[in-house]
């Protein structure tokens, strides 16, 4: 499984940008797909992620503000960030948790985007 993230970019504060994440590859089934984020001498953060179901998680911190949106069909998913604050800068990564094959076996695992800058100036 590929994913390939776009749509970072330097934004004032208050501003909105949108990020887009697109899969490819071969799977059994897509679960969860999400974005995380990562600040210059901090971890790997969640900030919001969504079930196949429709089921959204968010981070405290951008309730609101952010809205996490897949494609089923197109197995993508998205990042609408609105009211962007100085914080909110970081290197955002796409994440998506896939039943994949593996030899016979069916197993859950993890992939990751190769991450997007997001710059919010103040």
């Amino acid at each position: 499984v590929q994913l390939q993230a776009s749509g970072g970019g330097l934004v004032q504060a208050g501003g909105s940008l949108r990020l887009s994440c697109a899969t490819s590859g071969s799977w059994l089934a897509i679960n969860a797909m999400g974005w995380y984020r990562q600040a210059p001498g901090k971890q790997r953060e969640l900030v919001a992620d969504i079930t196949s179901g429709g089921s959204t998680n968010y981070a405290d911190s951008v309730k609101g503000r952010f809205t996490v949106s897949r494609d089923n069909a197109k197995s993508t998913v998205s990042l609408q960030m609105n009211s962007l604050k100085p914080e909110d800068t970081a290197v955002y990564y796409c994440n998506v948790r896939a039943n994949v094959l593996k030899g016979f076996r069916n197993e859950l695992l993890d992939y990751w985007g190769q991450g997007t800058q997001v710059t919010v100036s103040s």
